[in-house]
């Protein structure tokens, strides 16, 4: 009220838009942003930003891997930094997980930057190797997460795949809240390894089992409570050795009701990004934004990057109406200079019911992981109650596109693979 009585600035429209994503203004061939060195260091803000690195493996036998550092300020005079892995089978039906609060955590490194870290239970280094022409940087992870688990992995990006983000320059990735971009609220980054090779081993209960097998690597900020920046998030991983390697990626999320293009009240904004990977190359970056009450897609888009949930069944473990089908659509346009035209992927992925589930490997109820400290000392907790669907199945994923690419795509081909997918529900 007495800013209000005492401010010389112009009042704000209650109607102009107050979410920008990252997509806006981007034309259709100009999505690809080439991460630079500074797109991945450590932003470690403070405030409310929650920022991860987090490393995803599909290994040929069957397992699913996750490694993932989690520094998060939400507003403590000292930051919480997690460091989590899951490790799941779903032959053996072996289900590993490890949460660690880690201590002494520095970035950068001696003689590093700030693309790598280092806490007393871990360390995660980041190489260049300009003289590899097959990978020309990496990332290593070391990390001792108790007596019964220890990993020790080398992550090496394809020289075909390049880094990416949504667009070009260094505020590529982002997407902005509140009425001023230049001065936002608050703010979500994304940036991406769409595919790597994973190499190495993890040791539980003293027993060494071999890593090998595609994977990829996100780095992801939250400038502002977690509450307020979604009311849900997608996420899809595929990978598959077919036609010289396939890759395909999404990440989406929809912002609640205060956030969207006539201020508070027009919310609930769905925003997609995402890639494909043919030949072991990066041949589409896909973005799209649906807006509420508006024809997602008018005539033909010339980009999609959509995720629809089918079939919602109500799921009294947690509350929320579970998918028992999820389908993820993807059209681009080609980043090959000799293989000019469109890409387009679909995929559909039957998830199996609430009684009978279909590759779920878990339903993770946030609240109950979130450090007690933490818990504690956030009043967004309130009302809200997250929680994660996490599904590996295989999966067939159909691509078209130029013939160029590979053999037999411009009729279309379906590659088989392992799709590993989640689903968050944030508030009910």
């Amino acid at each position: 009220m007495f800013s209000s009585l005492f401010s010389t600035s112009a009042p704000v429209d209650p109607q102009a838009p107050n979410f920008f994503p990252v997509a806006a203004g981007v034309p259709a061939n100009e999505l690809f942003g080439e991460l630079q060195p500074a797109d991945t260091e450590w932003l470690c803000a403070g405030g409310f930003t929650t920022e991860t690195q987090t490393f995803y493996l599909n290994t040929g036998d069957s397992k699913t891997i996750m490694c993932q550092v989690i520094h998060s300020a939400v507003g403590l005079w000292y930051p919480q930094i997690q460091f989590n892995c899951k490790v799941h089978d779903t032959k053996t039906g072996q289900h590993i997980w490890k949460s660690i609060h880690v201590n002494n955590f520095v970035t950068p490194p001696p003689g590093l930057d700030k693309r790598s870290s280092k806490a007393d239970e871990f360390s995660i280094t980041h190489k260049s190797h300009p003289d590899n022409t097959d990978f020309p940087e990496s990332y290593t992870i070391r990390a001792n997460l108790g007596q019964d688990m220890q990993i020790s992995l080398e992550l090496k990006r394809y020289s075909g795949v390049p880094g990416f983000k949504v667009g070009k320059g260094p505020k590529g990735g982002y997407s902005y809240f509140g009425t001023d971009p230049t001065k936002p609220d608050g703010f979500v980054i994304h940036r991406f390894w769409p595919r790597l090779l994973a190499e190495g081993h993890f040791v539980h209960n003293g027993k060494a089992e071999v890593v090998e097998g595609p994977g990829m690597f996100v780095h992801a900020i939250q400038g502002m409570r977690p509450n307020l920046v979604a009311s849900a998030w997608n996420f899809v991983h595929f990978q598959s050795p077919a036609l010289g390697g396939v890759s395909a990626i999404q990440m989406e999320f929809k912002t609640i009701d205060q956030y969207g293009k006539r201020g508070a009240g027009s919310g609930y904004v769905v925003v997609n990004v995402g890639s494909l990977v043919v030949g072991n190359k990066l041949v589409a970056v896909t973005a799209e934004t649906i807006w509420p009450n508006e024809d997602p897609s008018p005539g033909e888009a010339a980009v999609k990057s959509k995720v629809v949930h089918l079939k919602p069944e109500n799921d009294p473990d947690t509350g929320y109406n579970k998918p028992n089908e999820i389908s993820f659509e993807w059209k681009g346009t080609s980043l090959v200079p000799d293989a000019p035209g469109d890409i387009t992927a679909s995929q559909l992925a039957g998830l199996g019911s609430v009684a009978e589930p279909r590759g779920l490997v878990e339903k993770v109820d946030v609240l109950a992981e979130i450090p007690y400290v933490v818990k504690m000392a956030v009043s967004y907790v309130a009302g809200t109650k997250p929680y994660i669907y996490q599904w590996f199945n295989p999966a067939t994923l159909k691509i078209t596109g130029p013939e160029a690419l590979a053999a037999g795509l411009s009729q279309g081909v379906e590659v088989e693979g392992m799709l590993y997918n989640e689903a968050t529900f944030i508030s009910l």
